[in-house]
């Protein structure tokens, strides 16, 4: 017998589907904004529109240095998944107050705080982010419902 999938996998799966669009080959990114179990925006990991993507052209990394000392580079060239979808709600007049985002991994620090003045209410992440723990915090002090659905962390490669 064929097991239907519950609303978070139909959505998780469809976030991978729009994250192949992404334009930056460090993740393949993408977000789903739901709000009573309808899409009502999608974005996906690239360059601003116009703008050159890092498929194209590389990436535009920058040095990062964390509280503990530890140095990361980040590609800075992308709009983040998580950016692409609100801006696109807003771009077409979609209000996401209310809704669910669903992403690949635990949004950015940036990411979580644009969610949280979004009016959403409930992420779902399919996979933690190795530097996801702020957001996480920001969540809760917010009343965010957060939902981890794989412990696996994320973590990307330093690239040049």
């Amino acid at each position: 017998m064929n097991k239907r999938p519950s609303w978070d996998e139909y959505f998780i799966e469809i976030m991978y589907m729009v994250g192949k669009r992404g334009t930056c080959d460090r993740g393949q990114v993408g977000s789903v904004i739901t709000r009573d179990n309808r899409i009502l925006a999608t974005g996906y990991a690239g360059a601003p529109s116009g703008i050159a993507h890092c498929n194209d052209v590389g990436h535009e990394m920058h040095m990062v240095t964390h509280p503990d000392g530890t140095e990361s580079q980040h590609c800075i060239r992308t709009t983040h998944a998580e950016q692409n979808a609100i801006v696109s709600a807003a771009r077409h007049g979609v209000a996401v107050e209310g809704g669910t985002i669903y992403c690949k991994m635990t949004p950015c620090y940036t990411c979580a705080k644009l969610i949280i003045n979004a009016g959403i209410k409930r992420v779902v992440a399919a996979k933690d982010y190795h530097a996801g723990t702020r957001s996480k915090e920001i969540f809760a002090e917010a009343g965010i419902s957060y939902e981890l659905l794989d412990q696996t962390v994320v973590a990307y490669e330093n690239q040049n």
